[in-house]
Order: structure tokens, then C-alpha cells, then sequence
């Protein structure tokens, strides 16, 4: 992969928490690179790490040791860049899915009409477009996490952060979510990284899954997953897809 653009890269990154109690060790030698268009999955024990790489990304903190570099720069906050997507929806109960979507363009002051053009062109593309009058309440589970995803790409951003995106759904939205996100970011040629407890999530979407360590995390294997672009349903119909899970799960339970 070499010959590809690098969009993150973290080279011997350590970083300790200071606590009242003394110092913690959260990261340490950590050390890997993203290239362009990837789908990167994270997987690792609770507690170790994961979501705090994605605030190392996202210049949210900043190493205590080594550098992490986006687009060969250091990351700041607020970089329009990035694009974070939470949990929850976070969508804003008094604010239409329209208004809601236009958020980061405020926050950011994108004022340049391109930038509300190419978000309606987003939701129109992805099935929101009888739907940017409605508020978030009139919408169901599997809707709202499709208007963060638009919110999140609404100032066009290279690189997405995806913090367990899918875990306030039930199993059945999950898994429907799950395969538009997918599907969506792959469409919009974005770089994407997906941090999950489920393996399953995980083989389901990732071109790369990046197993971590119990804390203080370093990357202990960086999986090639051999499914293309197939789409996330179609994979788990495969015999491969067990194959893989066995493998993930024994890994991480040893």
C-alpha cells in the first residue's frame, strides 16, 4: 500500500493520563499508518484504549511520547479534515434533520453555498430528502443515524471517526445501519475508522481490522480482510465469516 496517500499515521505514540492518584499508562508504542480510502476496524479488550486513539486523531489530546500526523501535520481540533460520529445520534430535538445536518457548516463557518449544496445533495442521495422538514423525534433509530452520518459528512472531510456508532441500536436496526453506513462511506470514497466491541461489526465493514492489547494498548496484529468491497449483509452470508470471527474472538480472549 505504500504507493497510496498516507492519512494517518502514528509513530511510537505513548500517552499517560495524570490522575490524583499518580499516572496511567493508556497507549504505548504504538505505532501504525491509514492510507486512503481504507476502512479500518479497532478491536480490543474494554478499558484498553480504543476511543482514545480516536481523540488522539482528532487533536482532542495529544501524545505524551511519539507523533500522530494527519495528512503529515499535526491534528488540531475542529480540523474540517475530520468528521466524528458518536454513539448516539446527538441530533438536536428542537432543530429539523435539514438544520441538523447543516450544524458543522455553522460550527466550522462554512459560509460558501457549496458546502449547503453539497450536503442536500447527500441527503436527497441517501434517502432523506422527504424528511429534511421533520424533526428528529419523527424519525426512527435507523433514520437518525443516517442524518449524523450526512451531518458528519456535510463538510466534506477525508477521514471519519466512528466511535461504536451502532451500539444504542436493536440487533435488527443494527445490522441494517450498519450496511448503509458502510455502504455510504465506501460510495463517498472516504477514509474511515471504526472503533467496536463487536467482531462481528468489525469483519463486517473493515478492508483492515487493527487488534489491540489489554492497556497499555499497543497494536498486537493488523488483519487483511479478504472480502473487497462486498457489501456488509453479503458478507456475513459467507463461510469466511465464521472463519474470521472464530479467529478474532480466540485472539482476543487469549
Amino acid at each position: 500500500m505504500d504507493d497510496k496517500k498516507i492519512i494517518l499515521q502514528f509513530e511510537d505514540v505513548e500517552l499517560c493520563y495524570q490522575t490524583k492518584t499518580g499516572e496511567t499508562l493508556a497507549l504505548q508504542h504504538m505505532d501504525f499508518t491509514i492510507y486512503d480510502g481504507e476502512f479500518i476496524a479497532i478491536v480490543g479488550p474494554s478499558g484498553c484504549g480504543k476511543t482514545t486513539i480516536l481523540s488522539l486523531a482528532a487533536g482532542l489530546l495529544q501524545p505524551t511520547k511519539g507523533n500522530v500526523k494527519l495528512h503529515g501535520a499535526k491534528p488540531e481540533c475542529g480540523n474540517e479534515n475530520l468528521g466524528y460520529m458518536l454513539q448516539r445520534d446527538e441530533l438536536f430535538p428542537w432543530r429539523t434533520v435539514e438544520k441538523n445536518i447543516f450544524l458543522p457548516l455553522e460550527i466550522k463557518k462554512l459560509k460558501d453555498p457549496k458546502y449547503k449544496e453539497h450536503t442536500l445533495s447527500l441527503a436527497k442521495k441517501y434517502g432523506l430528502e422527504n424528511f429534511l422538514k421533520r424533526y428528529p423525534n419523527e424519525l426512527s433509530g435507523g433514520m437518525r443515524q443516517r442524518v449524523a452520518l450526512i451531518r458528519t459528512l456535510s463538510a466534506n472531510p477525508s477521514l471519519l471517526l466512528l466511535d461504536e456508532p451502532f451500539s444504542a441500536l436493536d440487533a435488527q436496526t443494527r445490522l441494517s445501519v450498519c450496511n448503509d453506513v458502510y455502504t455510504i462511506i465506501k460510495a463517498e470514497k472516504k477514509t474511515a475508522i471504526l472503533v467496536t466491541h463487536d467482531i462481528t461489526e468489525a469483519i463486517s465493514v473493515a478492508d483492515r481490522i487493527f487488534v489491540l492489547t489489554a492497556r497499555p494498548a499497543k497494536v498486537r496484529t493488523i488483519h487483511c480482510l479478504p472480502f473487497g468491497n462486498l457489501e456488509a449483509i453479503k458478507r456475513r452470508e459467507l463461510p469466511a465469516f465464521s472463519t474470521w470471527f472464530e479467529k478474532l474472538w480466540k485472539e482476543l480472549n487469549t
